[in-house]
């Protein structure tokens, strides 16, 4: 759904994770092979994933200032399952947070948000606040303002249905 650029680092993981569902039609990329294969995933896998999913939708709509789409296991929950550990580069003594283990799509997912807490981009992805999207973007805006995923579909479909609610 929108035009604009990618989220930075780990949390463009989370912005495609969350990003398989259009909720305007329903599409799931997680019902395709590619779809899975993308993320490493298994079709059993798929439930767990689902849930993931909408548990971060929710936060990132949170990060918006808008309530949760619909009850959700909080993210805090799920990401307690998924060990992060310390990893020093001997090089140059740089830190970082990594999963303990990199092939469940949660671990790598728990790296990814910690990454961006420690960067201070974590609030900078939302969801979209229309509610037949709920598309995540990364808010690039001076204030961090930003409610809709592209100005040009869902924030001008917003000011219309303001627009013709004035009776104008």
């Amino acid at each position: 759904m929108s035009e604009r650029s990618p989220a930075p680092g780990g949390l463009d993981l989370v912005q495609s994770l969350v990003n398989t569902l259009d909720i305007e039609t329903g599409g799931d990329s997680l019902d395709t092979p590619q779809g899975r294969a993308r993320f490493g995933l298994t079709e059993d896998e798929v439930p767990a994933v689902r849930e993931l999913r909408e548990s971060l939708r929710a936060a990132l709509l949170a990060h918006a200032g808008h309530p949760p789409h619909r009850a959700v296991t909080p993210l805090g929950e799920l990401l307690a399952g998924a060990p992060l550990v310390v990893t020093v580069d001997a090089a140059d003594g740089s830190a970082a947070l990594a999963p303990a283990d990199a092939r469940p799509l949660l671990s790598r997912v728990a790296a990814a948000v910690a990454e961006a807490l420690v960067a201070g981009t974590w609030t900078r992805l939302k969801a979209c606040e229309a509610a037949d999207c709920h598309w995540a973007y990364y808010d690039r805006s001076p204030a961090g303002r930003g409610r809709w995923c592209s100005m040009q579909v869902c924030g001008a479909r917003a000011k219309m249905r303001r627009y013709r609610a004035k009776g104008a």
